[in-house]
């Protein structure tokens, strides 16, 4: 074979050594043709397709499906580790973040997490991944190593058909108030604030506060944190509105009837260990919650993971969640290309 036949190759592993349209290296087509058009599903169309190589010549192109679709899902390729996913994820988001201190890091890799550690019999509700804080990234990256026995689908969510679908005087109450995220760090209840902080000087947990935007108070119950963020926004690529916020998350609505029962036994209302309201202070009714919930379930979308699928999503455009799920899982997690409040409002 001569040398030009290799490089016409290229996004071709040392497997196939044929030359190969570039062209064809590749299929694109939503995962549901007659129904969202979200995940996009992108797979080889030839054996040995390396996708680190291929994903690095045509990251424009996933930019705009992305900007489109709002998730992709990469499925059939030859990936099987932390160093398969990260070099894909790198060649996507070369600055993928390296100091997220709220999934717990792969050994193996210092831009890599695991994911999060949440029950497997509980659903991970619906989020944007860090919408509560100042910055966020805007790409992020799930891997599949190994599948659940069953269950433990992804749910996704596009946030350009929240803004549609939820009424639109709500909308525009929640776009031109915010939110405001409370969390109490209680005796027994969540991490203590000496372990988040990693120092027991309040005085430095009030600098760190104070350089991060955090309003802080020290309460009988123990420190409370008041973070102001945004509930609905503009999409810094594309200008478009969207749903974008942890509400469900943190709202005490949202938690199961049995622990939130319990939680109000024992606390008031302002002294629950998290909590969620409009960014004027005022309660967002439970019915409101009830109401987001039952929209966020009739146009989500989820498929089963098999090994090695890797997926991508503009987490502003898309929230996500978890189902619970049985047997061994394990999934991994990239983020990168950070953007914050600023950047978004100047849309």
């Amino acid at each position: 074979m001569s040398r030009q036949e290799t490089n016409q190759s290229s996004g071709l592993g040392s497997v196939r050594r044929r030359a190969v349209d570039p062209t064809q290296l590749v299929t694109t087509a939503p995962m549901d043709p007659k129904g969202s058009p979200l995940p996009l599903a992108i797979r080889p169309a030839a054996d040995g397709v390396a996708l680190a190589e291929w994903a690095a010549v045509h990251r424009d192109e996933v930019d705009s499906y992305l900007d489109r679709h709002g998730a992709v899902l990469f499925r059939g390729f030859d990936m099987s580790d932390v160093d398969d996913f990260e070099s894909v994820a790198n060649a996507l988001v070369p600055d993928l973040f390296a100091e997220y201190g709220d999934l717990p890091p792969e050994s193996a890799s210092a831009r890599v997490y695991g994911s999060t550690p949440y029950p497997p019999d509980k659903m991970i509700l619906f989020h944007n991944e860090s919408a509560h804080l100042p910055t966020w990234p805007l790409r992020q990256f799930f891997f599949c190593v190994v599948p659940a026995q069953e269950r433990g689908e992804t749910p996704i969510l596009d946030c350009r058909l929240v803004c549609e679908l939820l009424d639109q005087q709500l909308i525009d109450e929640f776009e031109q108030k915010g939110l405001v995220y409370v969390r109490n760090f209680a005796e027994g209840f969540d991490v203590p604030w000496q372990d988040f902080f990693k120092t027991s000087d309040r005085a430095k947990v009030e600098r760190v506060c104070a350089e991060s935007g955090i309003e802080y108070e020290w309460t009988p119950v123990g420190l409370r944190l008041r973070q102001h963020s945004l509930a609905v926004t503009r999409h810094p690529r594309t200008g478009e509105r969207l749903f974008f916020n942890q509400i469900q998350l943190h709202h005490v609505a949202c938690l199961d009837p049995e622990t939130r029962d319990s939680l109000r036994a024992l606390f008031a209302e302002d002294d629950m260990p998290r909590n969620v309201y409009f960014g004027d202070g005022t309660l967002i009714p439970d019915e409101v919650l009830h109401r987001i919930g039952v929209i966020y379930e009739e146009a989500c979308v989820e498929f089963s993971w098999e090994r090695g699928d890797m997926l991508a999503v503009d987490n502003m455009i898309v929230a996500h969640a978890r189902r619970p799920y049985v047997g061994p899982r394990k999934m991994l997690v990239a983020m990168g290309q950070m953007v914050g409040s600023e950047q978004a409002a100047a849309n």
